[in-house]
């Protein structure tokens, strides 16, 4: 599997809506819907900045590694 986020997961545990989670992060529309929605896709340095300075989160809160079976 490799690398994934767990962006859903943590709006979910906090109540906060992908449409917050958007606005709050400054992404674009289809980068903060597409982390919410795809827990494979993995975010690049500037879109990791972003989320770490909106939700005062660390790389490691959002950004888990899940081994090949």
């Amino acid at each position: 599997m490799g690398a994934k986020n767990r962006i859903k997961a943590l709006l979910d545990q906090r109540s906060i809506t992908r449409y917050r989670f958007w606005k709050d992060t400054g992404l674009s529309r289809e980068t903060a819907y597409r982390l919410c929605d795809d827990p494979s896709y993995f975010p690049t340095g500037d879109v990791i900045e972003k989320i770490c300075r909106a939700d005062n989160w660390q790389p490691g809160d959002f950004i888990i590694y899940e081994p090949d079976a």
